[in-house]
């Protein structure tokens, strides 16, 4: 394996795809270059550090024909994945309500951004994917706890465009690790652990409750709990053949450049809210 020094020895060799990994502040010039020789490119999310270096990616990808991509990889979660084909397939009913839990201890390895952009932006993407519509309007909160300049929490609500109300809390602030998405409907709700690529079903009860006080309090009744068995794959390896399959011209699922862009949008707004303790439409 040669070791190449930057992204013009990697272009001079004529690469025909590329995936961009390096801290976000660098994402937009790499990504740039890349384009520019006409390399398709999966760049790592947030698709990059601003608002504007993002549109900025889409429009060079866009105008020169190439595959742009973004790595929010849990959308290739084994977990999220059977979530979303058996709400198409009409299993959850009407779609009420999605949470996410993204928490624990601070990565080392994160010194550009905070907690929103690195970690909120999987929840905000994977959200818009499940449910199938973009987020409507947001409010969120903030805190500083750790001595950073960025913020190390962050609670997002909302609503999508559907009228599926939502609720992402996320932070590096927390000994336990937690990766859970909750979608509660109309027929129950799924819970997607994604750290062990888990979904388990809990059905609303069919058998009518004898005891009045308990039925009326809690409004649904409990029915069975079903926890799947499907396939697991790799989501790194999913993701990059989805990828691989877009620049072959083969149908594929990735997550588009257009799409990482408007997941950048929600979380700076989202930081925005916070900022200023308004409720912000997008």
């Amino acid at each position: 394996m040669k070791i190449l020094p930057d992204t013009d020895a990697l272009i001079a060799v004529g690469i025909d795809i590329a995936v961009v990994a390096v801290p976000t502040a660098f994402h937009e010039k790499a990504a740039l270059q890349l384009g520019a020789a006409g390399v398709h490119t999966l760049v790592e999310k947030p698709i990059a550090h601003s608002l504007e270096a993002g549109q900025r990616m889409v429009d060079a990808f866009r105008d020169a024909g190439l595959v742009g991509a973004v790595g929010h990889i849990e959308r290739f979660n084994p977990a999220l994945q059977e979530l979303r084909r058996r709400i198409e397939r009409g299993e959850l009913g009407a779609l009420y309500q999605i949470q996410t839990r993204r928490q624990g201890p601070f990565p080392s390895r994160i010194s550009d951004v905070g907690v929103a952009k690195d970690l909120a932006s999987h929840d905000v993407d994977l959200t818009a994917w499940v449910v199938q519509s973009e987020y409507e309007y947001v409010f969120a909160q903030t805190a500083f706890k750790s001595g950073r300049a960025h913020e190390d929490m962050i609670a997002i609500t909302g609503r999508t465009q559907s009228g599926v109300i939502v609720n992402n809390l996320v932070n590096w602030l927390s000994p336990m690790k937690e990766r859970l998405t909750v979608v509660t409907g109309e027929k129950g709700a799924f819970v997607a652990d994604t750290a062990t690529g888990d979904l388990t079903f809990y059905a609303n009860g069919t058998i009518p409750l004898e005891w009045d006080t308990v039925s009326s309090f809690r409004g649904v009744s409990e029915g069975d709990v079903t926890r799947y068995s499907y396939p697991k794959r790799e989501p790194l390896r999913v993701e990059h053949e989805n990828f691989r399959d877009a620049v072959l011209g083969r149908p594929s699922d990735i997550v588009t450049m257009e799409q990482g862009q408007r997941t950048l949008l929600v979380v700076e707004s989202a930081l925005e809210a916070a900022n200023s303790r308004s409720v912000l439409q997008l």
